[in-house]
């Protein structure tokens, strides 16, 4: 525990703070064989509003190295990292890949990304809050390995998918 100190001047204690994750409910992400690299993922979407184009979730990564789909963001999107390391390889058209990182407690504000990344959990995983603000509905552009568009996932579709999942699941 940390020592805080309040208004008054006395050095108080801040009990430490862990996200519980079994609290939500997930729905597992996989890919499929034939992917040049592992697909896997945990989401939960924790709240949306479709008229203001938003919607809030969490992505858990495990500590196996299993990524989302290559996908490039192509909205406003507020990024938290909650647990462990968030892990970035942009995926340039040159071919180069530019590898980032993000830690627990840092944030990111993007206004769309101008490239695709692969993106999956640090040595121990990750627990990532992304909050999407869409204008148009339109949340990611996911890639092949050729780096060209091959479906555009929108706030519709992943609430409906969202839905069928934790509807099945009852």
């Amino acid at each position: 525990m940390s020592d805080v100190v309040d208004i008054g001047g006395t050095p108080t204690e801040r009990p430490s703070m862990k996200l519980d994750s079994q609290k939500f409910a997930w729905l597992e992400i996989t890919g499929n064989a034939e992917s040049s690299y592992p697909i896997h993922h945990d989401l939960c979407i924790l709240g949306y509003d479709r008229d203001a184009g938003t919607i809030d979730l969490l992505i858990r990564f495990d500590d196996r190295g299993g990524h989302c789909q290559a996908h490039r963001h192509v909205t406003t999107t507020s990024v938290l990292v909650l647990e462990g390391e968030q892990h970035l390889d942009e995926l340039r058209p040159d071919g180069e890949r530019v590898h980032k990182m993000r830690r627990a407690g840092e944030h990111h504000l993007t206004t769309g990304d101008p490239y695709p990344h692969l993106e999956r959990g640090g040595p121990e995983g990750a627990v990532v809050f992304f909050s999407h603000h869409s204008v148009d509905g339109r949340l990611y552009e996911i890639v092949g390995d050729d780096g060209r568009v091959i479906s555009t996932v929108t706030i519709d579709s992943l609430i409906a998918m969202w839905e069928n999942a934790t509807a099945n699941s009852r």
